[in-house]
């Protein structure tokens, strides 16, 4: 853990006791959060990641059906600070469409370019939607990201997890937002917990019927986000959508990309 992170979770302890939260389940909210990187526009640093317009792909490769989201510089990303097994360097790309959907698995939602692949900028010829509005993230910053707390009652005491159960949840989810400090609203997050308006995506891709701990004999850790994408007001048909992409940690250290989840909803 770095400084900062080291200091958030002390300070998150010395706030949960505060609020006589018990301490186990504190000091299991900690162990549950996960590293993440945030990425979002403005800044004068290097360009980390480049969404909309149209994507740079290698020649001859097949396109992808939905519109192009972003691109991220993989050796552009803090070392170590996503906790993926992510190549060291190359471009990953993201397509998703904005329509509220859940997929599951869909081969091309993600594609990884080895650095030192030409590639050349066109548009998709098979995408319904004019590409999103271009932009550059230059601001970058990583930090633990904690579990929305209703999957971590689930995760936690699973699915008969009472009332009392949820709003500790709730509590403790509380408490660590209280001690985590201003940052800017983030475009693209990449490794830690999902964020989401409606539904947990790694609790669907761990099993679509249902989303308990032990949903499709799967562990809870087997499953990690990839990346969760913010539209923009400019996406009139979504309101407040984002788009997630999910993936098992084996296929993502082998590099199966073509196994990558992808669901998209709106707030």
């Amino acid at each position: 853990m770095t400084d900062e992170t080291v200091d958030r979770v002390n300070r998150f302890r010395a706030e949960a006791a505060a609020r006589g939260l018990p301490p186990e389940e504190v000091e299991e909210w900690i162990r549950t959060a996960r590293p993440a990187v945030y990425l979002a526009e403005g800044g004068d640093g290097p360009v980390v990641a480049r969404a909309g317009g149209d994507p740079l792909l290698p020649r001859g490769v097949p396109k992808p059906s939905d519109p192009f989201v972003a691109s991220v510089d993989l050796a552009a990303l803090p070392p170590g600070a996503t906790g993926l097994p992510l190549p060291a360097d190359g471009h990953l790309l993201f397509f998703a469409g904005s329509e509220v959907s859940v997929e599951g698995q869909v081969p091309d939602a993600v594609m990884y370019v080895p650095a030192g692949i030409p590639t050349t900028a066109g548009p998709l010829e098979h995408s319904w939607r004019e590409p999103y509005r271009p932009c550059e993230l230059r601001t970058v910053w990583h930090q633990l990201s904690d579990q929305m707390p209703e999957s971590f009652a689930v995760d936690r005491w699973g699915d008969l997890a009472d009332d009392e159960q949820f709003e500790l949840a709730d509590e403790l989810s509380d408490a660590w937002a209280h001690v985590g400090g201003y940052r800017p609203r983030w475009s693209l997050q990449i490794g830690g917990h999902p964020v989401s308006p409606q539904n947990d995506p790694v609790h669907y891709a761990r099993d679509p019927g249902e989303a308990g701990p032990s949903a499709g004999g799967e562990g809870v850790g087997d499953w990690a986000l990839l990346a969760t994408w913010r539209f923009g007001d400019d996406v009139t048909e979504l309101d407040s959508g984002v788009a997630h992409w999910v993936v098992r940690h084996g296929d993502l250290a082998a590099g199966r990309f073509d196994r990558v989840h992808r669901y998209v909803e709106m707030g």
